[in-house]
């Protein structure tokens, strides 16, 4: 029935007049995101349109799916395409739109109309009002309310004649690529995966850097990591997952250092690794799931001091949500399932049982020094052995 959409975007509309820049990557990111579907599509730009025309048989629920989950697509309007714009085939169109698309007809309507081309012999006011009564005629049981119809029918007459009544929701936000690229330190964990699709309908690519500690955690804990990836990739496109060996760190942090004190200084070398990392992709900063009070390393005390050892700026988009709000962020993104598989991660390997929630950045960086003579070389080995995977999406 419908042989293109209509693609409306909200904030893009206030770009001004580099909104083209914008326009522009959306159309790339749904084109690079169609590619998984089948049939072959057709993408393009239009006086502050975008629209996608089907060139072959496709599956329509697979294409609005892929569509829901593309950052800075406010709506998607499945429409009725008329090649020819004579005023007989914009009619004919119309009723059949309405015949097709509604099945019960008791319900009120007005028509909106569009006129792109201002060659076309009607006007906005008098498309709308002839092509309802055309539809009045057709269908006696559809009634006029010009002021709160239950159905709209919209008609676009640009190049071609677009016709739609139904607007399905999309994710909003800016295109993935926008506004710069950032380093995501992923874990197994709820927090973290939702904190990158956060920071992703921002605009920002992803690069996510993921810290195994084998033996103590398995591969199966690997494998649920690189999974989130795959699961935030639908949305955010291509990821490069950097895992890196953390336990020999991990080992000699619990050996010199106090055991207080443990979570702060591994998450301290954590983020001046992942800093090295995001250097490395060229990164703006690096993004955390981090909220505050939620654990002891995520007390305003304890950010300052991991925050202590980044030059770049570290982005946490959770840090003032309650814990069901990210848990339910996450359900509606299909990695809660996944975050919650009982396979541990480095960070709750080594919990001290009485942590500092409370630590004082000059004793922390005092304790640190126990590990001088040894932690630079365990950090080179840490980057000679990483493994780096691309999520593609």
């Amino acid at each position: 029935m419908y042989k293109a959409f209509l693609i409306k975007y909200s904030e893009i509309g206030i770009k001004g007049k580099n909104r083209y820049v914008f326009e522009d990557a959306l159309c790339k990111n749904i084109s690079d995101a169609l590619k998984k579907a089948e049939g072959d599509f057709k993408i393009s730009k239009e006086q502050g349109r975008i629209y996608i025309e089907a060139l072959t048989v496709y599956d329509y629920d697979e294409v609005i799916s892929i569509l829901t989950k593309v950052f800075g697509i406010a709506a998607i309007c499945p429409v009725m395409l008329v090649d020819d714009k004579e005023w007989e085939s914009v009619c004919a169109a119309a009723v059949s739109h309405v015949k097709k698309r509604y099945e019960d007809r008791n319900f009120t309507f007005k028509v909106e109309a569009k006129r792109g081309d201002k060659n076309y012999p009607y006007t906005s006011p008098e498309i709308g009002s002839r092509l309802g009564e055309v539809l009045i005629n057709t269908f006696p049981e559809m009634k006029v309310d010009v002021h709160s119809p239950q159905v709209r029918i919209t008609v676009e007459v640009r190049s071609k004649v677009y016709i739609y009544s139904e607007s399905i929701k999309g994710l909003n936000g800016m295109p993935v690529g926008t506004s710069g690229k950032a380093m995501l330190l992923l874990s197994g964990g709820i927090d973290s995966p939702v904190a990158g699709y956060m920071i992703a309908k921002r605009g920002v690519k992803l690069a996510a850097v993921y810290f195994h500690a084998p033996p103590y955690t398995s591969e199966r804990a690997k494998k649920k990591v690189v999974s989130l990836a795959k699961k935030i990739a639908v949305y955010a496109g291509s990821i490069r997952l950097y895992t890196i060996n953390f336990t020999e760190i991990q080992m000699a942090i619990y050996e010199k250092c106090p055991h207080d004190e443990l979570t702060i200084i591994m998450r301290r070398y954590m983020m001046r690794i992942a800093e090295e990392l995001a250097k490395r992709e060229e990164c703006l900063g690096l993004i955390t799931g981090e909220s505050i009070g939620q654990v002891a390393s995520q007390t305003m005390h304890s950010l300052l001091c991991t925050n202590d050892v980044c030059t770049l700026p570290v982005y946490r988009p959770l840090i003032a949500f309650d814990k069901q709000d990210i848990v339910e962020i996450s359900q509606k993104i299909d990695t809660f399932e996944t975050s919650i598989l009982p396979y541990e991660d480095c960070c709750t390997i080594f919990v001290a049982k009485h942590p500092v929630t409370k630590p004082n950045l000059n004793v922390i960086r005092k304790s640190e020094t126990k590990l001088e003579e040894i932690i630079d070389d365990m950090i080179q080995r840490a980057y000679d052995t990483m493994e780096i995977e691309d999520m593609e999406i």
